[in-house]
């Protein structure tokens, strides 16, 4: 309400109502005053911005969640970018090695039959959906734990997948086999690439608008999806028959996809703590009594696939490797109980037994552990394997500064409810009192 107007004019009667247009109540933008006057029986409009403007921010809102960029992390923005442009890539590359694959199937030719041709797509298919099922198998537990490597895996099967399809009339004698290596690649992209979006929206809903990010996401790749085909079938065109023309196409947009993958990837600051974060900020913490920003432990993360590889090619392990959660009671021998029965007093009052042993940590986990207990054992195995300090000193360390550092995790905006990992599924139970000294 506006309460310039004059008393007079104000008994007589007169209201002035203000048209505002924003996604959040905190940005919004004045789009139209309109006052009523009893006495003059008027109404008086004034419109502030243009309709193209209007419509404009009307559009965007399709593509963007409802209160941005306020609404979502700041790294939402240079993903999404990188992302699209890759996005953008897989389809124009899909139109080269799908025309590739329907001719080597027959797709054109008098000699094909369509039962034929059926029956190459359905062993196709068939091959992925097993193939899928199986990577949910080995590695579904590890896929929210490692999203930003799993990211780059998903990508980089799919850029195989393609391959395959695009080797197919290569090699007409082992179309069969080519297709569902083809297939069978894709399928670990869909799982991969499902379950890392699914981390990732959660990451970037700083508004609990995970529906809506997604929502939204649904559009870009929509938009990205029209374009890239329009562009992919243009290419396909311009350059059928001409294998060199075609190979030089496909491989410059795949070197542009894994590089634009990985500059989405590298530009995530993820603040969930899994076992390498985690031991990058106890380190910091250890050497400096301070936490680093997430942006800063993005920086340090080893994202690439292959760098686990070659690590362990060459017998070398970080910290966190070194640690093993979640460890089996059924791997314990003789000398090994008896370790655990003189540390034991270290471990009173808390749901977790180490056991150090040849240079690394096992985690004994109890079976009524909570995600916060978890995470304590986790941090006191980093503890106890980063460092010469012996169960005594490992726990004085414990005791002394570990509400201290989860405290200035959550501090720097860190989610400290659990630690990402892979399903624990060994657990253990131990007793107490006149047990104990039986085992001395």
């Amino acid at each position: 309400m506006d309460a310039s107007h004059p008393k007079g004019e104000a008994a007589a009667g007169w209201v002035t109502i203000e048209e505002w247009s924003g996604s959040s109540a905190s940005a919004l933008s004045r789009t139209a005053v309109l006052t009523a006057s009893a006495s003059a029986s008027s109404l008086t409009a004034h419109r502030f911005g243009s309709r193209w403007g209007q419509i404009g921010s009307r559009m965007l809102g399709a593509f963007v969640p409802e209160g941005f960029p306020g609404s979502v992390t700041p790294d939402y923005v240079p993903f999404q970018m990188w992302d699209t442009l890759q996005g953008l890539s897989t389809y124009i590359r899909a139109m080269l090695s799908t025309q590739a694959l329907l001719g080597a199937i027959g797709v054109g030719e008098q000699s094909a039959t369509v039962i034929g041709a059926t029956f190459q797509w359905f062993l196709r298919d068939l091959t992925g959906m097993l193939g899928g099922i199986l990577f949910t198998f080995y590695q579904g537990s590890n896929l929210d734990s490692n999203a930003k490597m799993w990211r780059l895996v998903a990508d980089f099967m799919n850029d195989l997948g393609m391959l395959m399809d695009l080797l197919s009339p290569l090699f007409p004698s082992s179309l069969i086999v080519i297709m569902c290596l083809g297939s069978l690649s894709r399928s670990f992209t869909g799982v991969a690439s499902g379950a890392t979006r699914a981390a990732l929206t959660q990451h970037f809903a700083l508004a609990k608008n995970a529906a809506d990010i997604s929502a939204k996401e649904g559009s870009q790749e929509t938009l990205a999806t029209m374009i890239g085909m329009g562009l992919g079938m243009l290419l396909a065109h311009i350059t059928r028959g001409h294998a060199l023309s075609v190979w030089t196409s496909f491989l410059s947009l795949t070197v542009f996809h894994m590089y634009a993958n990985y500059k989405a990837v590298q530009s995530l600051s993820l603040t969930t703590l899994n076992y390498e974060r985690a031991s990058i900020l106890l380190q910091y913490f250890k050497e400096c009594g301070d936490v680093l920003a997430p942006q800063k432990v993005s920086q340090q993360e080893h994202i690439l696939p292959f760098w686990s590889t070659w690590r362990k090619l060459n017998k070398i392990k970080l910290p966190h490797e070194r640690v093993h959660l979640g460890a089996k009671a059924s791997m314990l021998t003789h000398s090994d109980m008896l370790v655990i029965a003189k540390t034991r007093s270290h471990y009173e009052n808390t749901n977790y037994l180490l056991l150090n042993k040849q240079g690394s940590v096992y985690i004994f986990i109890h079976k009524l552990a909570t995600p916060a207990d978890v995470l304590r054992s986790f941090v006191h195995g980093l503890v106890l394997a980063s460092s010469t300090s012996q169960h005594l000193e490992a726990r004085r360390w414990m005791d002394e500064m570990y509400t201290n550092f989860i405290s200035k995790l959550q501090s720097e905006g860190y989610s400290t409810e659990r630690l990402l990992s892979h399903s624990i599924l060994w657990r253990a139970h131990w007793l107490h009192g006149q047990h104990d000294e039986k085992l001395k």
